[in-house]
């Protein structure tokens, strides 16, 4: 088992920034990759970012490339995602989650075992 846990969300105006921060506990010798999706009232989960454990390739969506970048600590088990140039439309409950899957399709969301419980991320205009 593998426990994930997220922080760092919060209220923050249009055009500024924040970081959330990810840590997992428990048998993370076998993660493959950590991401992160968010959620917003109304709409499905999506794919905001991912990394993959062993040589850290790194994929965005989309909608968050160029102003999100996602970053990894090996050692600590932690995934950062500083989010910059933020946007009303990126308001939603952000997670993280642990994939321990071998070649894991890191942008789909059932790929992944282990989620946080969420963090609120709010970006008012």
């Amino acid at each position: 088992q593998v426990q994930v846990v997220e922080s760092g969300g919060g209220l923050v105006q249009a055009g500024g920034s924040l970081r959330l921060s990810c840590a997992a506990s428990g048998r993370t010798q076998s993660t493959t990759a950590m991401g992160w999706f968010r959620q917003a009232p109304g709409k499905e989960r999506e794919f905001v970012a991912a990394i993959r454990w062993s040589g850290g390739t790194i994929y965005y969506a989309n909608s968050v490339k160029g102003r999100f970048t996602i970053s990894r600590d090996t050692a600590k088990n932690t995934v950062n995602l500083q989010m910059s140039s933020l946007k009303s439309e990126d308001s939603a409950v952000y997670y993280c989650a642990a994939s321990s899957r071998i070649n894991a399709f890191v942008s789909l969301s059932g790929d992944y075992a282990y989620w946080g419980q969420g963090t609120q991320v709010t970006v008012s205009s």
